[in-house]
């Protein structure tokens, strides 16, 4: 059976997508919504989009080794990454499931930002991802990465990452 060109690109995509982030390997590239288009441009050749979470990002280099190796591997000899600023990566790309895994992993997930998930709710304090609490307190601005903050919930007194909204 002959793959056409729309079903290759589509199963690269997934290749692509399911890349671990570097710095937060509980998320795939596509579930932090960083991957932006895989693009068959001949036969042997593919061009990758990446959005970086933020400017300065230091892992959007080893994504773009990531991605590169996981479609050579797939056999794709020529792999272009291109890292594109506009429009800008946003916390509200990342995925439900992404969402999921990063609170099942023990960092509270950003809070919805856009209007396409509807108004956003007064009530700014965070949800701790192991009690459940909302009693919680800011440690610190930034965390392991400058993407999340420290926290600390005063009902279980456990600090937790907060991936920060942007």
């Amino acid at each position: 059976m002959v793959t056409t060109p729309t079903t290759l690109e589509a199963e690269l995509l997934a290749l692509a997508g399911s890349v671990p982030d570097p710095e937060l390997p509980v998320l795939t590239l596509a579930e932090l919504g960083v991957l932006r288009d895989v693009r068959l441009t001949a036969p042997d050749r593919v061009e990758v989009t990446l959005t970086p979470t933020y400017t300065g990002c230091p892992a959007i280099e080893t994504m773009s080794a990531d991605v590169q190796r996981v479609l050579h591997d797939h056999g794709i000899p020529h792999v272009e990454v291109h890292t594109v600023l506009s429009p800008p990566w946003t916390t509200d790309a990342i995925t439900e499931e992404g969402r999921r895994k990063l609170e099942a992993f023990g960092i509270a997930p950003p809070r919805p930002t856009g209007p396409a998930r509807g108004p956003i709710p007064l009530d700014l304090t965070l949800r701790c991802p192991h009690c459940g609490s909302t009693d919680t307190t800011l440690l610190s601005r930034f965390s392991s990465t400058a993407c999340k903050a420290l926290r600390r919930c005063e009902s279980c007194r456990e600090p937790f990452d907060h991936f920060k909204e942007l």
